[in-house]
């Protein structure tokens, strides 16, 4: 008999969090989008969505990840080689790649950004699969048709340039692909995507159901990449689209786990952060990053004076060379360090403090996304 859900939902921070944070940040994007007529947000992104959705979403995000690492003074002595090496590595790469020219920095820098945002969603995706012990054959079904949904798009993206968005900064994306490589990559997209939406009409068919969070999250990251890439016609399309589905689950990730470590005593006085619950966690997090932002502007950009005034030294090419990677650093160390702080094959502690096992339960499997950790069997 069909059966829409499967009897056993597997779920990763809990049924409404999940809903909210996968399904509702890609419907308040989209909604956001759709509303630009009447928000005046049409064409380049307005200053009250710049200071939301770029500062309060995106850059916020990054300086999340503080929690997981340089705040938690037993996590940082535990790896201290990591914690030092990682943006000593980032600043070096990227002072080499501006030297050799601005567009070399910022098409590295877009080119990894890229990387990170798709595997995040990927390693979301692999996450579920192993909560739900589903087959190895839906895991790479579920891999084929996130990558689907992420590459189609980009690639589509790459040969119809220019456009009237960018990653960061203008011509960061190399041109040069031919028209048509585009069309091959939203069909191939396309029927990988079918074929994903038949073998889950298929467990509907057989009475197995679906898992709704895994099924919204692949929906949810498909309408965001093809809507804010294919569709948009604007940078404020493209801001929404891109930064909401990305940034707010990693809030829920980051908060979660550093509420699990305080728990066991971590953080010492800066656990007064935590105290104050989300609304604390979050503020604190905005305030760093429109101070980056601020540095940016007035060294850098000099393109925000309502905000930071217009007063800003105009800097010689090598000392931006400095100074840029410099202020790219948060950025650079969050995409390394994520490829190693969510790892848990012999941390089990962590599991324990995202709440996704017991200290010392069972065997973890590190998910190959890099960027969240798979629990091996156990669903919710």
């Amino acid at each position: 008999m069909p059966r829409l859900l499967s009897p056993a939902q597997a779920w990763l921070f809990g049924r409404g969090v999940d809903l909210t944070v996968f399904a509702g940040s890609a419907l308040v994007s989209v909604a956001f989008a759709l509303a630009a007529p009447w928000l005046g947000a049409v064409g380049d992104t307005p200053a009250w969505a710049w200071l939301l959705f770029v500062v309060g979403v995106d850059v916020a995000h990054v300086w999340s990840t503080l929690f997981r690492t340089y705040l938690d003074g037993e996590e940082v002595s535990r790896r201290p080689g990591l914690y030092v090496g990682a943006p000593l590595a980032a600043y070096a790469v990227g002072v080499f790649a501006y030297m050799a020219s601005p567009g070399a920095f910022w098409s590295l820098f877009a080119y990894v950004a890229l990387f990170h945002f798709i595997r995040q969603q990927y390693g979301w995706v692999a996450l579920y699969d192993r909560k739900a012990r589903t087959s190895p054959f839906e895991r790479r079904l579920d891999a084929a048709a996130v990558y689907a949904a992420t590459l189609g798009p980009v690639v589509w993206w790459h040969a119809n340039l220019p456009r009237a968005f960018w990653w960061f900064v203008e011509n960061d994306f190399l041109a040069g692909l031919p028209a048509w490589v585009g069309t091959v990559a939203l069909g191939a997209h396309a029927a990988v995507l079918t074929l994903w939406a038949g073998f889950q009409a298929l467990r509907i068919a057989r009475g197995e159901g679906v898992q709704a969070g895994k099924v919204l999250l692949v929906v949810a990251t498909w309408g965001a990449w093809f809507g804010g890439i294919v569709l948009a016609r604007d940078d404020f399309a493209f801001t929404v689209m891109n930064v909401v589905l990305h940034g707010v689950p990693y809030f829920a990730l980051l908060f979660r786990y550093a509420r699990g470590r305080h728990a066991e005593g971590g953080f010492g006085g800066l656990g007064v952060l935590l105290r104050a619950g989300l609304p604390g966690f979050l503020l604190f997090l905005c305030v760093l990053a429109l101070l980056e932002e601020g540095l940016w502007d007035v060294l850098v950009w000099h393109d925000r004076p309502v905000l930071f005034g217009d007063s800003g030294p105009v800097l010689e090419a090598d000392v931006l060379a400095l100074v840029v990677p410099l202020l790219a650093l948060p950025q650079a160390t969050h995409y390394v360090l994520d490829a190693f702080i969510w790892k848990a094959g012999k941390e089990p502690a962590l599991l324990a403090r995202l709440g996704w096992a017991r200290a010392g339960q069972g065997p973890a499997i590190v998910s190959p996304a890099c960027e969240v950790v798979a629990i091996s069997g156990g669903g919710e």
